[in-house]
């Protein structure tokens, strides 16, 4: 038996996820998500895909992703569309801001203030943003052939609104803009749950021919999965960005593509398995589908995301850790939808 490790205070946050990896409880998952992490970004034969679920960019954790695709860290991300908008916003200096959560909500609403727990942000600034985005829909619309509807997959559209962003404001910066300078692909499989989804349905009425293949969302990051010799997922949270990025691997058993599930995982959650829930299922579970492999290097850590991402992102820039060769995403891709 190896001894339980006192964990001394450390201003090297990397030397101090490495004395918690040798302790107990969550601290020691902690701390070894940043061992499989750092297995997973230098193996130059993995893919990383992202999923993040949870209000993220809101509660102040836009800054964390972006660095994870600027050092490419991430290939693919696959996201909530919520917090694909608040990047967004973000971008075109839109806040949020510093709330309680014990508070009277009817006054909000009164005063056009939207909640989340303890995050305020202004109700009349996002749907200005809901328009610019309306009128970024109606510009793909207007761009394509006479007779013909834009109809493309969620990261032909997220790809476009980065690349729109950086027009409206070259000085902003999000996850968006930096995706698409980085070729990182965003996937966002439940785009209509969410803003983006509100303002693209505004503009269908207001004539727009304009669609999300999100179909052609699961064929793709299917293929990319099925043109990786390894694959590594980060979850932070679950939803339905977990499921959507484990289902690849059943969706490419299926097309006999000799896939047997993803051979690294870390996942930042607080659900519990014992409910039956896919954001609390262990990895474990996983493994009888196919969705993680037998002898997958994996850890769950039980921790607020809010309070994990920020500490293992700055244990892996500590470390020193840098990535080689990532893969050229959009190549992996088999299909007519490329950037």
């Amino acid at each position: 038996m190896k001894r339980i490790r006192a964990v001394r205070p450390n201003e090297r946050i990397d030397e101090l996820l490495g004395d918690m990896a040798d302790a107990g409880f969550q601290g020691r998952k902690l701390g070894e998500s940043l061992e499989v992490l750092t297995r997973m970004i230098t193996d130059e034969d993995c893919t990383v895909i992202l999923g993040l679920s949870g209000a993220m960019i809101p509660a102040g954790m836009q800054k964390v992703i972006i660095e994870l695709v600027k050092r490419r860290y991430v290939d693919v991300i696959v996201s909530t569309g919520a917090n694909i908008f608040h990047d967004a916003c973000e971008h075109l200096d839109v806040h949020h801001y510093k709330g309680h959560h014990n508070v009277d909500d009817a006054e909000l609403f009164s005063k056009g203030i939207d909640r989340i727990y303890d995050v305020f942000a202004h109700e009349d600034e996002f749907r200005k943003i809901d328009g610019i985005i309306a009128d970024f829909g109606r510009e793909l619309a207007c761009g394509m052939p006479a007779g013909m509807t834009y109809n493309k997959s969620s990261a032909e559209f997220a790809y476009g609104l980065g690349r729109h962003l950086m027009k409206l404001n070259p000085n902003g910066e999000s996850v968006l803009s930096e995706a698409a300078k980085n070729g990182v692909r965003i996937y966002v499989p439940a785009l209509c749950d969410s803003s983006i989804g509100i303002a693209l349905v505004s503009a269908r009425r207001g004539g727009v021919d304009i669609s999300i293949d999100q179909l052609a969302d699961a064929d793709e990051l299917t293929r990319i999965v099925e043109h990786s010799e390894r694959t590594g997922v980060i979850y932070v949270g679950g939803g339905v960005p977990k499921n959507f990025i484990q289902q690849t691997q059943v969706i490419a058993s299926i097309h006999d593509a000799g896939k047997e599930g993803h051979n690294y995982a870390v996942q930042f959650t607080v659900d519990s398995p014992h409910w039956g829930g896919l954001s609390g299922c262990t990895f474990e579970e996983a493994v009888s589908w196919g969705k993680e492999a037998a002898d997958c290097h994996n850890v769950q850590c039980f921790c607020d995301a809010t309070i994990a991402l920020p500490v293992i992102v700055s244990g892996l820039i500590a470390k020193g850790v840098a990535r080689r060769n990532p893969p050229d995403v959009t190549g992996l891709i088999s299909s007519v939808s490329v950037f």
